[in-house]
């Protein structure tokens, strides 16, 4: 499909503001979240949700509700108050390869960053002169696994110094950073930048954004990742990661 920058902006400005809707909510992960007012609630949920979001949406609702279940509905109170012993009474849970070893690593690992640095908002704090939210990505995932660790569990937290994508943190970090009046991202962390943020890449937008001739690369890598970000930079600079949803949208909805 070729059309001129100009046109591209205007078709995909368009679909954003399509899927960028609270009907988007109804079928989408961000919904666990939605069910908390309290910030760190709020942030807990949607990290817990956006680390178990791939394969078929309904059944990550179903298992992102599961976790909310665990946790009695109670995030934060969750992650300051519970032990040892409460993870380990978690007999069963699983999501795809993310499994009960998995979940109850992560619940220490969100302790260890809610007691000692902060919570997940200052973990993933980037340095002003940081372009993108690939090296705030890395401090956060060497302070989550600070803690003596499976190493099995270190495949579910994205590493970009090691070429991936990260698609399900750039996806949470779209949650917690977006403000517009949409009503679907939370907008929260007002201290970062929504120009520093990354489409979250995956089949789904990675081959809509090769129909459209945004991405040339075949993988949905680290390396595809950049491509695409200088590309919907040029469409807007401020606001790159609104074409999530468009891109989405076009790929899930519309099998464009």
């Amino acid at each position: 499909m070729e059309l001129s920058t100009d046109e591209l902006r205007v078709f995909l400005d368009e679909k954003a503001q399509q899927y960028n809707h609270p009907d988007f909510i109804t079928s989408d992960p961000i919904q666990i979240p939605k069910r908390f007012h309290n910030k760190a609630d709020i942030e807990i949920a949607a990290f817990l949700s956006a680390i178990i979001a791939w394969g078929n949406r309904k059944s990550i609702i179903t298992s992102a509700s599961k976790l909310m279940s665990i946790m009695g509905e109670q995030p934060h109170d969750y992650i300051l108050n519970s032990s040892k012993s409460d993870w380990e009474a978690i007999d069963y849970f699983v999501h795809r390869t993310f499994n009960t070893i998995d979940l109850r690593y992560c619940l220490q690992a969100l302790q260890h960053l809610y007691q000692n640095h902060g919570g997940l908002h200052e973990a993933f704090l980037p340095k002003a002169d940081e372009e993108y939210m690939d090296e705030a990505i890395c401090r956060f995932r060497n302070l989550f696994f600070e803690c003596d660790h499976p190493k099995r569990t270190g495949k579910h937290i994205a590493n970009p110094a090691k070429g991936s994508a990260a698609k399900r943190i750039h996806m949470f970090l779209r949650w917690m950073v977006r403000q517009d009046n949409n009503g679907v991202d939370f907008g929260i962390w007002r201290d970062i930048s929504t120009s520093k943020l990354s489409c979250p890449l995956d089949v789904h937008t990675g081959n809509i954004a090769r129909k459209l001739g945004l991405l040339k690369r075949k993988q949905n890598d680290q390396k595809s990742l950049r491509e695409l970000d200088r590309q919907l930079r040029t469409l807007d600079p401020n606001d790159p990661v609104k074409y999530d949803f468009a891109l989405f949208g076009l790929g899930v909805f519309e099998k464009f």
